[in-house]
């Protein structure tokens, strides 16, 4: 069976009776809202979703637009997977489904995002990856759709958003470097227009102020956000004269390339080089030495992300109305052997 019109026949009663059971709603006696989920599970009743939606103006479905170009996928490792297990976790409290919607690498981000709104597949959306300049952000606001980005904007900041403490983690690194007698420290950002490139180098400039240190061009080395990146992070080292004694890098797959390159030149973080990495993943725990990086709950950043989406949507914000629309996500450091004094460096 797959119409209402015949389940309300089957259980003899009303086609109204029969939905507002199905919807939960709470004029319905308990005796005849299990006679009718009953039935209906021994029918195989399947509730005509579309039409419902066309009904009720909405689809109980939250977009997740991730990208799915090479970079994207290579630094992926389990940051996604983390943050939807909190975004489900809160969601599924409302009888909301969680969709992932890949934006193609070959296709532009923002006509992308315009073809699933004008397709009326989401209700609103979690926006990942912002750019320095991101025009989703402005054609969300125009089309009212509820939304919250993952990361900031450079022209944007009246929106609901969590960005995780890249200035504070550069900063931090910085500082913890020149503490231990670095005076010459690089770092790996990355190569492209995301924004939190541009908040992680003005926190790495913060630290070098505070701790007394030049800045200096010739020490940000631009590199793509994965293994890969890493093993060119460090050949691009290899070649600086004089080399700097500390490197920090901005994604936590970077530190897997980067210890490759090392030992195929018999060199060792730890060593003869000093390195911070970012995001503890874990990968990182097979790395020797053990990696110093930073630490934050996915699941627990995924919870948060999800409960300030509904916070802006008028249908659920009263279950939160202490909710922060503006986050900046804690890191905690934790110390590994990988970054060292200068005194020890070769």
């Amino acid at each position: 069976m797959k119409g209402i019109r015949q389940l309300a026949d089957y259980l003899d009663i009303s086609i109204g009776t029969v939905s507002r059971a199905l919807n939960g709603k709470p004029d319905v006696n308990d005796d005849t809202r299990r006679k009718v989920l009953e039935a209906a599970e021994k029918l195989g009743y399947v509730a005509n979703q579309s039409g419902r939606s066309l009904r009720q103006g909405t689809t109980n479905v939250i977009g997740l637009m991730t990208g799915s170009d090479a970079q994207t996928v290579e630094n992926a490792d389990n940051f996604f997977l983390g943050l939807t297990d909190g975004l489900q976790s809160v969601f599924s409290a409302h009888n909301l489904d969680l969709i992932v919607l890949p934006c193609p690498a070959e296709e532009d981000p923002d006509e992308y995002l315009k073809r699933m709104v004008a397709r009326r597949m989401v209700d609103a959306m979690v926006i990942s990856s912002t750019s320095r300049i991101d025009k989703r952000v402005d054609f969300l606001k125009q089309t009212r759709l509820p939304f919250v980005t993952l990361g900031r904007t450079g022209s944007s900041t009246d929106h609901a958003w969590i960005d995780l403490d890249f200035e504070g983690v550069a900063r931090t690194a910085v500082l913890r470097l020149a503490a231990a007698g670095h005076r010459s420290i690089a770092v790996a950002a990355p190569d492209t227009d995301i924004n939190l490139g541009y908040v992680f180098l003005e926190g790495y400039r913060k630290g070098l102020q505070e701790a007394s240190l030049p800045y200096d061009d010739q020490l940000i080395i631009r590199a793509k956000s994965s293994e890969q990146g890493g093993y060119h992070a460090a050949s691009e080292w290899l070649q600086m004269r004089p080399r700097p004694t500390a490197l920090i890098l901005i994604y936590e797959l970077m530190a897997i390339g980067l210890y490759r390159r090392l030992a195929e030149v018999n060199l060792r973080a730890g060593q003869d080089l000093a390195v911070i990495g970012f995001r503890e993943g874990p990968s990182g725990q097979f790395l020797e030495p053990r990696l110093t990086s930073f630490r934050m709950s996915l699941r627990d950043l995924g919870v948060s992300v999800g409960k300030t989406l509904l916070s802006t949507m008028p249908a659920y914000s009263s279950f939160y109305p202490d909710q922060p629309k503006n986050i900046i996500w804690p890191m905690q450091l934790i110390a590994g052997d990988s970054d060292i004094s200068a005194s020890q460096s070769k």
